[in-house]
C-alpha cells in the first residue's frame, strides 16, 4: 500500500458569508475525492469586515487566525492562496492587492463591476506569475462536461440555436433588503452580474466566442428597504427607509456566436414561482441536448436521423463523465452544487502545484465581463454591439424600469 506525500498548503478565506462558507467546506473535502492531489491544504486565515463573523468561522472550521481587515492576509507569510468570496465592488482591490503580494487566488464570479475590473485582476495575477480561477462552477457538473463532449464531436451536427435561462427567485420578495446587491457602486450589473455570467460563460464553454448581441435589461422592484445591520445571502427587511435599486433585475440577450450559431440568453432575480432555473438547450442540424440544473445529472438527448419527429431520451451521467467518479461510482446516483466547487477548488489546487492552468481561469473572468459590458452598452444605443477587446466601456448606465 501506497501513501501520498502532500505539502501542506496555507489557505485563507476573504468574506465569509454563504460563498466564503462553501469555499471553506470545498478546502476541507477536496483530498477525500481527489487523493491523488499532491497538496494539503489548510485552513490559515479568514477574514471579514461584519463582527464577530471571522472569529464564528475560526471556531467552526478551525481557521488559525480571524482578522476583519482581507490585508493582513496579503501580509500573512503562511498563506500561499486566497479565495476572495467578497461584495464585487472589493474583486479589484484585493484580488490586485493579493497577486501582487504573491498569494494564488480563487475569486468569485464577476470579479469586479466591469471587464475593466476583471482584466486588472487578470493582469496583476500574470505580472506575479501566480495562479488564478474563477468561481463559474455550473461548467464544471459533468453533465455539462458530456453536453460539450456531444457538441465538439458533431453528434448534434452543426449548432444552429442556442437558448440560456437562469431565473431565480431570490430577489422576487418586495420585503428584500437593499443590500450592496442593488447598488450600481457596489453591485455592478445586477443580474447580468449575478446570473448572466454564468450564462455566458457556459455559452463559451459549450460553444465558443461570442462575437456580438443585443440586450435589453428592466427594473420590476423600483424600491426596497434600507436593511439596519448588516446582512448575508438575502435578508427581508421591512419598515426602513426605502431607497432606489439602481441595478437590473432583469436581462434577456440575442447572441451571435463565431460560429455562427445564435443564441438567446435571459436571466432574472425576480421570477416568482422560479428556483435556480438554470439550464440551456442547444440544437443542431442533427440533434438536441438540453439540461436543468435542478436535474443536475440527466441530459435530454435527442439524436439519430429521423430529424422530424425524433425522441427525446433522458440520459443519466456516470463515472464516464466529467469529475463524477471523484463522488459517485455508478450513473444516476445524485451530485449536488457544493460537489461542483469542490472540483473547482481541486482544479484551483491542481494547477499550483502542476504550474499548469487548469478550469476556469482569469481569462474566461475577462470575456464573461466583456460580453456583460456589451450588453449594458447595447442597452444604452438600443442596437447590436461588438463584443471583446477594443470594444468601448459602457457610459452611465440608464436605468430601466416597467413601464
Amino acid at each position: 500500500m501506497t501513501t501520498t506525500t502532500r505539502r501542506p498548503l496555507g489557505v485563507a478565506v476573504a468574506g465569509f458569508g454563504w460563498m466564503g462558507r462553501v469555499h471553506a467546506e470545498a478546502y476541507t473535502r477536496v483530498l477525500h475525492h481527489f487523493p491523488q492531489l499532491p497538496l494539503a491544504p489548510e485552513l490559515v486565515a479568514v477574514a471579514d469586515d461584519v463582527p464577530g463573523r471571522a472569529d464564528e468561522a475560526a471556531g467552526q472550521f478551525g481557521f488559525t487566525t480571524a482578522t476583519r481587515d482581507w490585508r493582513e492576509l496579503a501580509a500573512d507569510p503562511r498563506v500561499a492562496a486566497v479565495s476572495i468570496a467578497a461584495p464585487n465592488f472589493l474583486h479589484r482591490e484585493i484580488g490586485v492587492a493579493l497577486a501582487r503580494a504573491g498569494k494564488h487566488i480563487w475569486i468569485e464570479k464577476p470579479v469586479g463591476l466591469t471587464a475593466d475590473d476583471a482584466r486588472a485582476v487578470a493582469d496583476a495575477v500574470k505580472a506575479a506569475g501566480v495562479h488564478g480561477a474563477v468561481g463559474f462552477n455550473y461548467r464544471n457538473a459533468p453533465a455539462v462536461a458530456a453536453a460539450r463532449e456531444m457538441i465538439a464531436a458533431g453528434e448534434l451536427g452543426k449548432v444552429t440555436h442556442v437558448r440560456f435561462r437562469l431565473f431565480s427567485d431570490y430577489a422576487a420578495h418586495p420585503e428584500g433588503a437593499l443590500s450592496w446587491r442593488f447598488e450600481r457602486e457596489r453591485g455592478g450589473s445586477g443580474v447580468l452580474g449575478d446570473l448572466a455570467a454564468h450564462g455566458v460563460d457556459l455559452a463559451r464553454y459549450l460553444l465558443g466566442e461570442i462575437d456580438s448581441l443585443v440586450a435589453d435589461t428592466a427594473i420590476f422592484l423600483a424600491e426596497r428597504a434600507r436593511p439596519t445591520g448588516a446582512t448575508a445571502g438575502h435578508t427581508r427587511a421591512s419598515g426602513g427607509e426605502l431607497g432606489p435599486v439602481e441595478n437590473e433585475d432583469y436581462v434577456t440577450s440575442l447572441l451571435r456566436f463565431a460560429s455562427g450559431a445564435r443564441g438567446v440568453l435571459e436571466a432574472s432575480r425576480v421570477s416568482v414561482g422560479e428556483q435556480n432555473n438554470y439550464g440551456f438547450e442547444v440544437h443542431g442540424t442533427k440533434g438536441a441536448v438540453f439540461w436543468d440544473f435542478r436535474r443536475m445529472n440527466e441530459l435530454g438527448v435527442s439524436t439519430g436521423t429521423a430529424y422530424q419527429d425524433q425522441a427525446v431520451s433522458t440520459v443519466f451521467v456516470g463515472p464516464t463523465h466529467g469529475f463524477y467518479a471523484a463522488f459517485q461510482p455508478g450513473a444516476a446516483t445524485a451530485m449536488g452544487y457544493d460537489d461542483l466547487k469542490v472540483v473547482e477548488a481541486y482544479q484551483f489546487l491542481r494547477s499550483i502545484a502542476e504550474g499548469t492552468a487548469h478550469g476556469t481561469t482569469l481569462d474566461d473572468a475577462v470575456r464573461s465581463a466583456e460580453a456583460l459590458d456589451a450588453m449594458a452598452r447595447s442597452v444604452e444605443t438600443g442596437g447590436w454591439v461588438a463584443v471583446g477587446a477594443g470594444a468601448p466601456p459602457p457610459t452611465e448606465r440608464k436605468r430601466h424600469r416597467q413601464r
